[in-house]
């Protein structure tokens, strides 16, 4: 019998769909296998950073835990590690993304380098001065570097504020520090180390305020809200301020340095965690500022 035309049609036809239909399977699989690959490659890659990035967390970590001063830029360089670490865990694992990530740590690489190289040469120089100076050259070296870099900090922000016609301050910081018999200072970030706090600013420069004698209200406050030092109360119309201790100086119409100390009125060893450090003239905050305890 004679194959009928139309059945003839219907089996290559149907021979073409199951053929189209393998085909399209296979590339989709294809790509189904490719999408995975890729996606296995990008997490092994942002493994590979954070890797990268735990381990140079760790090299501040030793850096820090070797010297009993306390290396503020090293400090500074770590907690920003961490937060790139924080911001990779959380971020979408794909190409821009990772690039970008790959860009800051090798910019963080380059500023390891750096800090740890200058955090040697300090431990080295500070090792000579110990061994090659009295105790009170060491005092006056110690405060004109710190002068100097507040100098260069707050330069441009003394100038932006010199107009307003009220006394600021700029680059407040609070640390701890150790007491020598001797008198000499050492900063740390040890809360059961730490015998008093520092705080220490710079008053800026402003020509609108008439030079004279000056005072401004500090206050630190522990992990658990407790305002140490004096904790006297101060009032100004319906409101009051409890204060740790009062800056007073002599404002001569140019930039001033001022650090205060503040005693663990508890009787105890200081706590640990984060410490909050306000300054106040009269009963406006002019600045204010965080750091940490061990």
């Amino acid at each position: 019998m004679a194959n009928n035309p139309a059945n003839t049609r219907l089996k290559v036809a149907l021979g073409i769909a199951i053929a189209l239909f393998i085909g399209t399977a296979v590339y989709t699989s294809s790509l189904y296998q490719d999408k995975q690959e890729k996606e296995q490659q990008l997490t092994s890659e942002k493994n590979d950073v954070l890797e990268n990035l735990n381990a140079m967390k760790a090299k501040y970590d030793l850096a820090l835990s070797e010297s009993e001063v306390t290396n503020q830029n090293l400090v500074e360089a770590r907690e920003r590690i961490q937060g790139l670490i924080d911001s990779l865990k959380t971020s979408e694992t794909n190409v821009k993304s990772l690039w970008r990530y790959k860009q800051k740590y090798l910019a963080l690489q380059e500023e390891m380098d750096v800090l740890l190289a200058e955090n040697d040469r300090l431990k080295v120089e500070n090792m000579q001065l110990a061994t090659t100076l009295d105790s009170t050259k060491v005092q006056l070296e110690e405060g004109r570097m710190f002068n100097d870099s507040l100098v260069i900090q707050n330069t441009a922000l003394a100038e932006v504020m010199e107009n307003a016609a009220v006394l600021t301050t700029a680059n407040l910081k609070g640390f701890g520090v150790i007491e020598r018999s001797n008198g000499k200072l050492i900063p740390t970030e040890r809360a059961r180390r730490s015998d008093k706090i520092r705080v220490c600013y710079t008053v800026a420069k402003n020509k609108l305020v008439q030079s004279g004698d000056k005072e401004l209200y500090v206050q630190v406050i522990d992990p658990k809200n407790n305002i140490l030092g004096l904790n006297q109360q101060v009032s100004f119309g319906d409101q009051s301020l409890n204060y740790s201790v009062i800056s007073k100086f002599n404002y001569e119409n140019k930039n001033l340095d001022v650090c205060e100390f503040v005693k663990n009125n508890t009787g105890e060893d200081f706590e640990k965690g984060r410490y909050k450090v306000n300054v106040f003239n009269g009963k406006e905050l002019v600045s204010n500022s965080e750091f940490t305890l061990k």
